[in-house]
C-alpha cells in the first residue's frame, strides 16, 4: 500500500478506469473516496470494491483524501474547483483536459502540490503510459502501478503528449474503415474484425518494450520494395494523408496551447 486515501472529484469514465486499476490486486490504496455525481458509476464501484466510499459531496472528497484527483470537464472546472477548500501541502492531480496550469493554481487558491496527468482508459487493466507534469515521485509511483509513466520536463512536452493522445478515435476510425472496406467487398463483418484487431495489436507490440526499433525502421521493414505495404504507404502520402494528419495534430496543439 503506497497511499492511504485517494479522492476523485468527478466520477466519469477516467475515474472509473483509474479506480479499477488502483484496486486490482494487489490494491494500491486503503480507501478511495468518489463524488456522488454520476451516481451509477459511483454506486457500481462501491458495490464492487469495499475500499470505495461515496462522499456526500466534493468537499468531503477533498477533506478525506491525502491525494485528490480533479477528473471533471474543462467547461465546469472553474466553478467546481473554486468552490472547494484544499489543505496547504495537499497533493492534487488534475486530469482536466486543455486547462492552463496557472489557471488551476489560481482556482485552487492554496499552496498544494499540483501535478497534471493524462491517464487513458487502459489504466483500468494497468496498461499504457500516463504523462505527468511536473515530475512527482508519489504520483509517478501511482501511475507506474497503472502501467507506466512518462515524465514531462516542460509544459511544452506535456502539451505535445496531450495532442498525441487525440489520435485514439482516429486509430479506431482507421480500423473501422478497413473493416468496412472488407465488408463491402464480400468479407463478413465478424471475420474482418477478427483479423483487423489482432493485426493492429500485433503491430503495436512490435514497437513496445526494451530494444524496440524506431517507428521509421519498422515502417521500412514492413514496406517491402515493390510490395503491397509500400504501395499503400506511398499512396497515403501522395494523396495527402500524412499532410492531413499533421495539420490535424497542429490544430489540436493550438487548441491545447490556447492559440485558437
Amino acid at each position: 500500500m503506497n497511499v492511504k486515501s485517494i479522492g476523485f472529484v468527478g466520477t466519469g469514465v477516467i475515474t472509473e478506469a483509474m479506480v479499477r486499476g488502483l484496486l486490482a490486486e494487489p490494491a494500491y490504496a486503503l480507501e478511495i473516496n468518489v463524488s456522488p455525481r454520476s451516481a451509477h458509476i459511483a454506486e457500481t464501484l462501491a458495490s464492487e470494491f469495499a475500499a470505495v466510499r461515496i462522499a456526500r459531496d466534493n468537499q468531503e472528497v477533498v477533506d478525506r483524501s491525502d491525494m485528490v484527483f480533479l477528473a471533471i470537464r474543462p467547461q465546469v472546472a472553474e466553478d467546481i474547483v473554486r468552490a472547494l477548500s484544499f489543505r496547504n501541502g495537499q497533493r492534487v492531480i488534475s486530469v482536466v483536459a486543455a486547462t492552463e496550469r496557472q489557471a488551476l493554481i489560481d482556482w485552487i487558491g492554496a499552496d498544494v502540490h499540483l501535478v497534471q496527468a493524462i491517464p487513458l482508459p487502459f489504466v483500468a487493466k494497468r496498461q499504457g503510459a500516463t504523462a505527468v507534469y511536473p515530475s512527482d515521485d508519489a504520483v509517478a509511483a501511482l501511475f507506474d502501478t497503472l502501467g507506466g509513466v512518462v515524465h514531462c520536463e516542460s509544459r511544452k512536452e506535456y502539451d505535445l503528449i496531450a495532442a498525441a493522445s487525440s489520435m485514439m478515435s482516429t486509430y479506431f476510425g482507421i480500423m473501422e474503415t478497413l473493416a468496412g472496406w472488407l465488408e463491402k467487398r464480400g468479407l463478413e463483418r465478424a471475420k474482418g474484425h477478427a483479423y483487423v484487431a489482432p493485426l493492429f495489436a500485433s503491430l503495436a507490440q512490435k514497437a513496445t518494450g526494451p530494444g524496440a526499433e524506431p517507428f521509421s525502421t519498422l515502417s521500412s521493414e514492413f514496406a517491402t520494395k515493390g510490395g503491397l505495404n509500400e504501395q499503400v504507404l506511398s499512396d497515403f502520402e501522395k494523396k495527402g494523408g500524412i499532410a492531413a494528419l499533421t495539420a490535424a495534430l497542429d490544430g489540436v496543439l493550438a487548441r491545447i496551447e490556447g492559440r485558437n
